[in-house]
């Protein structure tokens, strides 16, 4: 690091403790940023100061104003861990603002010093993206993308790929002349659509191996080669030599938000993207609706029936069958649905993508609501989503919903251990909480309860209530064509589908004022 790229900086906070003794330094204290360490100690004694080194230590937030800084020991077991650590009280939180400002700037520094790491290298320090994603997730993430054949899948999904394509060339105003970010570029297409349709410049930005593969394919088309810069590495930790007045990325996963990647879609935006700038998808919408499906219902439940065995090879396999069962139907489902299993009209959850903060993807809890159209047993929850390219010229929609022609998504359910019976007109109420983890993926968990339906209703009160966790890290991936069913009675195919098409008004307004349902 040079020495006059960071000028040596004093803080002063209010008190500090240590972890491993008792007691606290008294005030005032002076944090003090020098080459390659932070100080704590009295402005009047220097020599007693706590000291830290930048490369190894982590700052966390632990509120407004108080923080904690901790000391990583050395790497024995190939496992984090920390040797100290002090707490920081700060006067108020704009100074903790100022102070975490800092402290990433200084690590930022100490992590390239004695080199001079070209745009888009990453240095070893611990990233973001390393401290809330398992190890062992990322590197099997990572890997399957930089695989040609996974790329191959997505690239022929043509629902995926002409949506993005006439996303962008339909709207050849928002890239004309404009610097365009692609989040996780993966083989570079969406890179080269923005090309096409006149990017000034490209940065695509791509973590697993395929950025070399990406590399060679932009080289291969010189006409469009030299406005783009392939930087191989996570949007949460490279530099970019400018702004961009437009991001383009495909962070969805099943069920829109499985793989975690909308989170660093987020983190672009804040750290890359100009004020008012362009995000393409815009916003993105999971919908839901309860289904009745007897044919899958049976034969998830089926699959325990090998347990049930009193004498196999003399062994009595029955004290494990309650354990299967549940088991089987903690798994999500992916597959195609005909339509016409859905026993009510979905609703669905928006999530801004311009708007929303990281930290609003760590959890959803979204309340369920629904009036049934027929007399039936609901086996669970079905859903799927979409995704609006809201261009300055043309609005377009990708959508995944059952119905629609079929894309490498398909769609998603939440089968129930227990259905529970309705009747037309019975109100379906319940919860879909879903908590994020650290394979890159979330918890789910799903409740479903019948009201009252008949004489009394009007007085409330649940007859039926049937409760699941599912982790849609562990899908089961049914993936088979629509089946036909027999139509219930008087309904028509697609009646239970909300139509996918929304009216956008300013981009200034909040979420619920942008969004209005067209019916």
């Amino acid at each position: 690091m040079e020495n006059n790229k960071l000028k040596e900086q004093d803080f002063l906070v209010a008190s500090i403790s240590q972890l491993s003794i008792s007691g606290s330094a008294s005030p005032p204290v002076v944090a003090r940023f020098r080459s390659d360490s932070l100080l704590f100690g009295s402005e009047s004694d220097s020599e007693g100061a706590v000291q830290f080194d930048l490369s190894n230590c982590q700052l966390y937030k632990l509120g407004s104003a108080r923080s904690l800084c901790m000391s990583e020991a050395s790497d024995t077991n190939k496992e984090k861990s920390y040797s100290r650590g002090i707490t920081i009280e700060f006067r108020n939180e704009e100074e903790s603002t100022a102070f975490h400002r800092a402290f990433e700037q200084w690590k930022k520094e100490v992590a390239v010093q004695g080199s001079s790491l070209p745009n888009g290298i990453v240095s070893s320090s611990a990233s973001k993206f390393d401290d809330k994603i398992e190890a062992s997730s990322a590197k099997m993430y990572f890997h399957y993308y930089g695989q040609l054949l996974h790329q191959q899948n997505m690239l022929q999904d043509y629902v995926r790929t002409g949506s993005y394509y006439a996303a962008v060339l339909e709207n050849r105003i928002d890239f004309t002349d404009r610097v365009v970010v692609d989040v996780g570029a993966g083989s570079g297409i969406l890179s080269l659509f923005a090309a096409q349709a006149g990017a000034k410049h490209v940065y695509a930005v791509e973590a697993s191996d395929m950025a070399d593969y990406a590399n060679k394919l932009i080289s291969g088309n010189p006409s469009f080669s030299e406005k783009i810069t392939v930087i191989k590495g996570k949007v949460e930790d490279v530099e970019l030599p400018e702004k961009a007045d437009i991001l383009i990325s495909e962070p969805m996963g099943t069920l829109l938000i499985n793989e975690r990647m909308l989170e660093s879609y987020i983190i672009a935006r804040d750290r890359f993207l100009v004020p008012k700038g362009k995000m393409f998808p815009t916003i993105g919408r999971i919908h839901m609706a309860p289904f009745s499906d007897e044919y899958l219902y049976i034969e998830i439940a089926n699959k325990a029936l090998f347990w049930q065995q009193q004498n196999y090879y003399g062994v009595n396999l029955t004290p494990l069958h309650g354990t299967a069962f549940q088991g089987y139907f903690s798994q999500p489902v992916v597959d195609a649905f005909d339509p016409r299993l859905l026993v009510a009209p979905a609703i669905s959850h928006v999530i801004d993508f311009t708007s929303a903060k990281e930290e609003d993807l760590y959890e959803f809890d979204i309340p369920l609501r629904f009036v049934s159209s027929t007399g039936t047993r609901v086996h669970g929850l079905a859903c799927w989503f979409d995704v609006l390219f809201d261009g300055s010229t043309v609005q377009r929609w990708l959508t995944t919903a059952p119905g629609a022609p079929t894309t490498h998504w398909y769609q998603l359910r939440c089968v129930l251990a227990q259905p529970i019976y309705v009747m037309p007109g019975q109100e379906i109420t319940g919860r879909l909480h879903m908590v994020a983890h650290k394979a890159q993926s979330y918890t789910l968990n799903l409740t479903l309860s019948a009201k009252m339906w008949g004489p009394g209703a009007e007085q409330g009160g649940i007859l039926q209530t049937s409760s699941g966790k599912l982790d849609l890290k562990e899908p089961y991936y049914r993936m088979s064509q629509p089946q036909a069913y027999p139509m219930s009675q008087d309904q028509q195919p697609n009646q239970l589908l909300q139509t996918q098409d929304l009216q956008i008004q300013s981009h200034d307004e909040e979420a619920s004022d942008l969004l209005q349902q067209s019916m």
